[in-house]
């Protein structure tokens, strides 16, 4: 983050909600006039803290050729509904406001700017690509960001980000972690974006940490309706050594399914290549829909951020999609996403809790967080705690406070656990050139 930008957010602290709001001008506020295509709102009071309503946003891609995250803004408005339903966050009703950002960086910063406009006091549970886009918008109004997906390295760097995952990072260099041991050559196919860049490094620090080779890193189009060349590409190099089976790790976020119906056809001459992925990429439903227990995914190691979607941890979380949603189809429990936007969601009430009586704003928000606040998620993630500087700081991931990750395995088309627990990355991301 440059020093400018630090800047911005510590003198935007020093400010006043009223003070901001006069200092963005007319002009901000006609740049959001026409915002509303795309974004949605919960029904109910509109306003500030005064009259008891909290305003929040959500926003994640929908219906792009990309990867898309419904189940987030749809899971935010129903826990909205649930909890004004069950008399409101320590009192106050609940309004969240949604957001297309469309996988567009112009899109993205409508989405902040319009978070501005309607002086929301966070942005929660959210997925976006475009962090260079909306975080100095967010930064430049002194609004947190708490619960992002993890998809960029600016939730683990802005002062304003509080993320609950310890997002690709994590995911990557815990894959990579289990891939060492039982691999020969790895080819990794990622996508051809910014965001994709990071990947090869991490994943690479897991199988260094376990002592193999590097990845070797193939780049693919995120948009693409077939990946052919791409998958015979990657059989090749992944048969590279007779005594050990490759692995080819698709990356692809909602592409990795079009990536794997090419696989399937090209894997017929190379029968003990294995694959390994992320969760995000692969769910229950994704090994369903390519054959079960004759699916391509079985065997495959995936790494995830959580416990699996049948853990009893998840029953609350359940418990809101039944009550208020079990007709959206857009929410599925065993999504990533999904389940972020709950843990966020999650760290935000027990944030209101602490507020208790006072003003609930963007500031009082971010002071209590910054403060130490230490919040529990019922056991899907460590306790979570922020600091300015913590353990990953000095390899350029300051606020990423929790490396721990699952791992699973899909064994007879189940996506069970591979092992008990989390595993902390701490280490295997300290030692990684993430620079």
């Amino acid at each position: 983050m440059t020093g400018r930008r630090h800047q911005r957010t510590f003198f935007s602290r020093l400010l006043t909600r009223r003070g901001r709001a006069g200092a963005l001008g007319t002009g901000a506020l006609m740049a959001c006039a026409s915002l509303t295509a795309g974004c949605g709102v919960i029904p109910g009071a509109t306003g500030g803290s005064q009259d008891a309503t909290i305003t929040v946003m959500t926003w994640a891609p929908e219906d792009t050729n990309a990867t898309n995250k419904p189940g987030m803004p749809a899971f935010a408005r129903a826990y909205a509904r649930y909890v004004n339903a069950h008399g409101g966050l320590n009192g106050h009703k609940l309004t969240v406001l949604t957001c297309n950002d469309n996988n567009d960086s112009l899109a993205a910063a409508k989405c902040a700017r319009r978070a501005v406009k309607e002086n929301v006091v966070a942005v929660i549970g959210s997925y976006s690509q475009h962090a260079d886009s909306f975080f100095p918008v967010l930064e430049g109004a002194g609004i947190p960001y708490i619960g992002g997906y993890g998809i960029t390295n600016t939730e683990f760097t802005s002062p304003l980000s509080y993320p609950v995952n310890g997002g690709q990072p994590a995911l990557l260099a815990g894959l990579g972690s289990a891939l060492a041991a039982g691999c020969g050559p790895v080819t990794l196919i990622r996508p051809d974006t910014i965001a994709g860049d990071q990947l090869p490094v991490l994943l690479n620090s897991g199988l260094t940490a376990g002592g193999h080779g590097p990845a070797t890193d193939q780049r693919a189009a995120e948009d693409a309706t077939e990946y052919d060349s791409q998958s015979e590409r990657a059989l090749e190099q992944s048969t590279g050594d007779p005594d050990a089976k490759g692995c080819v790790v698709p990356a692809l976020g909602d592409r990795t399914g079009t990536f794997m119906d090419s696989f399937r056809r090209a894997r017929e001459d190379y029968p003990e290549v294995r694959t390994g992925t992320v969760l995000g990429s692969v769910d229950q439903s994704t090994i369903d829909a390519t054959g079960g227990a004759s699916s391509p995914y079985e065997g495959s190691y995936i790494s995830g951020w959580y416990p699996v979607a049948t853990d009893a941890r998840w029953d609350p979380m359940k418990k809101v999609i039944k009550e208020q949603a079990f007709s959206d189809n857009s929410i599925d429990p065993a999504d990533a996403g999904v389940q972020t936007t709950w843990i966020a969601y999650t760290v935000f009430k027990q944030v209101i809790e602490a507020i208790g009586d006072a003003e609930v704003t963007a500031d009082s928000v971010t002071q209590v967080l910054d403060d130490g606040l230490k919040v529990t998620t019922g056991g899907l993630t460590p306790t979570l705690r922020w600091q300015f500087q913590d353990k990953l700081a000095s390899v350029g991931l300051p606020r990423l406070v929790n490396a721990d990750v699952t791992l699973q395995v899909v064994r007879q088309g189940r996506l069970v656990s591979a092992r008990k627990g989390f595993v902390d990355t701490t280490k295997t991301l300290q030692d990684a050139d993430t620079g």
